[in-house]
């Protein structure tokens, strides 16, 4: 049976240090969110129903709403302040929005769904699960797209060597560090890099290649699999769901 998913995201204050410090700071933030909806709107034409995974406070679904302003979505996470970032942020928002506590670990996290969807996408959630349950949730998430439908995964991905990890490391503290001083932080860098080293939620992550998941989506049967955008240990991926055409 799968460990639960990432317990420590249930804790209202990592959730709002992550959100604040860490989050905020991560470098190309904003090409990775361009860069999923442009793959989107390239490889569907456009999108009418969506779920977005581990959705967090829900900044992934305010880019496809942003651009897909009549589609509707799911959001899925199994942190309750999550989850409640989301439903303040999407307050006042006229879209037909539906929040579900589930746990992407266990098979049952999509008995709550109904019907298919045009996009699925994930932001840095994924990575929690193990490497046997990222496989199963790919197939899960592929039975779940409609024909043509895509996945696209913004996430944390594994370095290929330890001296490409540290290099990554320190490219993460330098931009925290960065967004701390913005915030009139008055940490140091080294203060900021053992915060960092040492966050309560390391331990529950578990990194794959990027390479690797890239195949394992092949063999599930996704087409045009690739990774669209990469920056050390941050990569957007992700494949579509072929046509009933096809």
């Amino acid at each position: 049976m799968s460990k639960s998913q990432g317990g420590a995201w249930k804790e209202g204050d990592l959730v709002a240090t992550y959100l604040s410090g860490v989050r905020a700071a991560i470098p190309l933030a904003a090409e990775q969110i361009e860069t999923m909806v442009r793959v989107v709107v390239e490889l569907t034409g456009g999108i009418h129903r969506y779920a977005d995974l581990g959705s967090g406070d829900g900044i992934l679904s305010a880019a496809l709403l942003d651009r897909f302003p009549q589609s509707s979505g799911v959001l899925v996470d199994h942190s309750p302040p999550m989850l409640e970032r989301a439903r303040e942020r999407f307050g006042s928002v006229p879209n037909e929005l539906r929040f579900i506590e589930a746990d992407l670990s266990r098979a049952t996290w999509c008995g709550g769904l109904e019907g298919s969807f045009d996009a699925v996408v994930s932001g840095f959630s994924i990575h929690h699960l193990t490497h046997h349950r990222k496989q199963k949730l790919y197939r899960e998430i592929f039975g779940l797209l409609a024909p043509g439908g895509i996945f696209i995964n913004v996430e944390h991905v594994s370095s290929p060597t330890p001296e490409i990890e540290h290099i990554f490391n320190e490219s993460m503290v330098d931009a925290i560090f960065a967004q701390q001083q913005r915030d009139d932080s008055r940490k140091t860098r080294a203060e900021v890099a053992r915060e960092f080293v040492y966050r309560p939620d390391k331990a529950e992550n578990i990194l794959a290649p990027v390479e690797d998941q890239c195949r394992w989506l092949r063999r599930i049967g996704y087409e045009q699999v690739d990774c669209f955008l990469r920056y050390f240990e941050l990569a957007v991926f992700g494949g579509r769901k072929p046509s009933s055409e096809a």
